[in-house]
């Protein structure tokens, strides 16, 4: 399958209380990692909305490992698992010096027709062909 990753370095403002990174930031994480991967196959929000679908996402799962810390250095991998029915999109995040695993989830997002909002229950053609040329 395919996998793109990013790096970040945790920020004093990605920090709750307790010192380590909020929770909810892992969304964003995740986020950019995503973009990334959408971008290595030209899919990304822009060309979603050219092609007449949105893919929001309607599930999401995030096991915390360890925590992340103010400036660690963290490398953020989103690798596509499915595309045929869904995107289930899986997200690990390591350290980037060690290798130690952080943080996992995953993300799935549907097919929803832009000008109808019905949501499909099966990936477009032209994107189950464009994915089937990438792999």
């Amino acid at each position: 399958m395919i996998s793109a990753s990013v790096t970040e370095i945790v920020q004093f403002y990605h920090l709750d209380p307790m010192n380590v990174v909020w929770h909810g930031n892992y969304v964003q994480f995740f986020e950019n990692a995503r973009c990334a991967l959408l971008d290595k196959i030209d899919y990304n929000y822009p060309q979603m909305d050219e092609s007449g679908f949105v893919w929001p996402i309607v599930d999401m799962r995030v096991k915390y490992v360890a925590p992340c810390r103010f400036g660690q250095e963290i490398t953020i991998t989103a690798t596509l698992r499915e595309y045929e029915n869904r995107l289930k999109i899986d997200y690990l995040v390591t350290d980037a010096k060690t290798g130690q695993k952080l943080t996992k989830g995953f993300t799935i997002q549907v097919a929803v027709e832009k000008d109808s909002g019905e949501m499909l229950y099966r990936s477009p053609d032209f994107f189950i062909e464009k994915m089937e040329t990438l792999l």
